[in-house]
């Protein structure tokens, strides 16, 4: 397999989450459990009785007469009377009659009751009530609590139904210096940001602007590549403005309700009215944005009235309102056009995949919390990653962290990200995958055919490093990264690409005579690029300047079709498409049959060290003959004026 990289193409208050409605059975359960909790605490409380024998007031009498009682204890009628013996008994007195007067009426005489010790208590105190009313009190106050907890559930679902129209946006306050993001925390998008300065301005003073009749633009819609950072510069614009930053994504405000996102959408610009200046910024806006009339739901779909309440919203704007619209989306081309209008979103900011210069920058801001080791070079970083995107580097930086940790280093060193690199455009390594002695054959050849005939052909990129050790679906790989950035590419180089993916095919088949299914994606990827020079870009003699794909019409359905053309012309494509594959096969054959030492000196290397590295690799191919491609200094690319 080769690899190319030349191609590759975050509201306080009302944001909160909402809770989640309790069933009736949630409520019950809810309310068994407590009455269950308050039954074992008051049976804690009071604990258990003792059993304690209970005697009659005759055999009292007898006793006292006898000396062997000790003291009694008299609370209201009841008595405990302690024996000399320690044993404790339990009696009940007359009711309201003295136990003095009543002893005497049993024949005890006054001088056996002075030497008994009488004690006579009165029962008061918070403990005692609370003993005499709790197992009266508590099933009262259990039945309101249950009743309390169901008013509450069904309060609380009605709440619910209320605010299910209010908008879900969170909110950066601008004084929340954890997640302030300003324009030093981007790098690169230099235009982009010189784009969106106007807007902080504006929002800073907007009376400049105002004074001299000028009106900021409502809407600002940022376009580009996924990971290109467009959430990141409009957190940045809102951070060098201190304005609030209402946030939320496009498919918040669709729900299965129709009327539910248009209630959204104005809750949500009547939100920012109060807090302007202020900045609403919708991600993904092309989830409610897309052109209308698709649909069979025709005027009462939802998605269709949330994006008519977003236009009406945006149109309601005065001058003086200083919030500004912005979204994001790496879709433009689906957009309804009432949206992008001048008035709405009428300013375009496109983010570019980062340059080289770019793209080190990014690394630095990625690397400032990471300790780095001496031997780090960001800068070859950044040239061995063309085509990374923001949060391709991030990645990478994150990626080479993990492999030093994981080793159990303080430090991060290059080879951790130079295997970081590996990483995030193949997929982890696959040490498991042990390849047979034949397959091992086959796969080195196979990646010192790719890499063979990319050194010999005159336009295509120099080889950085060959490798037959797995990457995720990959057996091995050829590395091969330009001389030079650059925007634009040329008929004749993209010739020699097709005739480099089909080196590993031709190596394959003339060493071993026959093909396995290594080839496929390299076959894949010739294929699309022959198929794009010819139907895309006009890069064909035979069909000439036409292009045969990308323009696109809708049908009444919304059906999104490619323009047609004949079967003539169908044909004259797909024989030109072979044609150019043949002459790829024919050119990769040609390299590897007059270069066929270098060949096996290459693949008799990766089979012994399994990897060549780019200085290794030019010694081998210096000693057969083919000097490596100049090395040239990286200039930016020109500005296309």
């Amino acid at each position: 397999m080769e690899f190319n990289l030349k191609n590759k193409k975050d509201r306080k208050g009302k944001g909160k989450n909402d809770k989640k409605g309790t069933g009736f059975s949630g409520s019950i359960a809810g309310a068994v459990l407590v009455f269950m909790i308050l039954t074992a605490l008051y049976l804690a409380i009071s604990g258990t009785p003792k059993n304690v024998p209970q005697v009659s007031i005759s055999d009292l009498a007898k006793s006292i007469s006898a000396g062997d009682v000790t003291s009694i204890s008299v609370e209201t009628n009841d008595l405990t009377i302690t024996y000399k013996n320690g044993d404790v008994k339990k009696a009940q007195k007359e009711i309201e009659t003295s136990l003095t007067q009543t002893l005497s009426n049993y024949g005890v005489d006054k001088t056996a009751l002075a030497n008994t010790n009488i004690d006579v208590k009165t029962n008061t105190g918070f403990w005692f009530w609370l003993g005499t009313i709790l197992p009266f009190l508590l099933p009262v106050l259990f039945i309101i609590f249950f009743f309390w907890y169901l008013s509450r559930q069904v309060k609380g679902a009605g709440m619910q139904a209320f605010s299910f129209g209010q908008s879900k946006a969170r909110i950066t306050d601008p004084n929340d210096k954890n997640n302030k993001v300003t324009f030093k925390d981007v790098a690169g998008c230099k235009e982009a940001k010189e784009e969106l300065k106007e807007i902080v301005d504006f929002l800073k003073s907007p009376k400049k602007f105002l004074d001299i009749g000028a009106r900021i633009p409502k809407g600002v819609i940022l376009t580009g590549a996924p990971g290109t950072g467009k959430t990141l510069l409009a957190r940045a614009v809102a951070g060098e403005a201190a304005v609030p930053f209402f946030h939320l994504s496009g498919s918040e405000f669709v729900e299965m309700f129709v009327g539910v996102g248009a209630s959204r959408v104005r809750d949500l610009f009547k939100m920012a009215k109060k807090a302007a200046p202020a900045i609403i910024f919708v991600d993904e806006i092309d989830a409610i944005g897309r052109t209308r009339g698709g649909g069979f739901g025709g005027g009462n779909d939802e998605r269709e009235q949330t994006l008519n309440q977003i236009l009406v919203e945006m149109d309601g704007f005065e001058p003086n309102d200083k919030v500004i619209v912005m979204a994001a989306t790496n879709r433009p081309d689906v957009l309804d056009p009432a949206l992008v209008r001048p008035g709405r979103f009428d300013r375009k900011v496109i983010l570019d995949l980062p340059d080289r210069a770019d793209r080190e920058e990014i690394l630095k801001i990625h690397a400032l919390r990471k300790p780095l080791a001496e031997d780090i070079n960001l800068k070859l970083i950044a040239e061995r990653t063309p085509g990374f995107s923001g949060a391709d580097l991030y990645s990478l930086m994150n990626e080479g962290a993990i492999l030093a940790a994981r080793e159990n280093r303080k430090k991060v060193f290059q080879f951790d990200l130079i295997r970081a690199i590996e990483k995030v455009m193949l997929g982890p390594e696959r040490k498991s995958h042990l390849l047979s002695k034949k397959e091992k054959e086959i796969t080195a050849y196979h990646e010192a055919g790719h890499a063979l005939v990319a050194s010999v052909l005159p336009y295509a990129d120099p080889v950085h490093k060959v490798s037959i050790v797995a990457h995720g679906s990959a057996g091995g790989y050829t590395l091969k990264l330009p001389l030079e950035e650059r925007r634009l590419q040329s008929k004749k180089e993209f010739i020699d690409d097709i005739a480099m993916s089909l080196g590993g095919y031709s190596a394959e088949k003339m060493i071993f005579g026959d093909i396995t299914t290594g080839p496929s994606s390299d076959l894949q990827v010739a294929t699309d690029l022959a198929y794009a020079m010819v139907t895309r870009w006009g890069m064909s003699d035979v069909i000439g300047p036409v292009a045969l794909v990308g323009d696109a019409r809708r049908t009444q359905w919304g059906e999104v079709i490619e323009k047609e053309h004949s079967e003539t012309v169908a044909t004259k494509v797909d024989a030109e498409v072979k044609r150019m594959m043949d002459e790829g096969i024919k050119t990769a054959e040609k390299v590897l049959t007059e270069h066929k030492k270098a060949l096996e000196a290459i693949a008799d290397k990766l089979i012994e060290v399994e990897t060549l590295e780019q200085e290794e690799y030019e010694k081998i191919i210096i000693g057969n003959g083919i000097t490596p491609k100049k090395k040239e200094i990286i200039a930016e690319p020109e500005k296309v004026v």
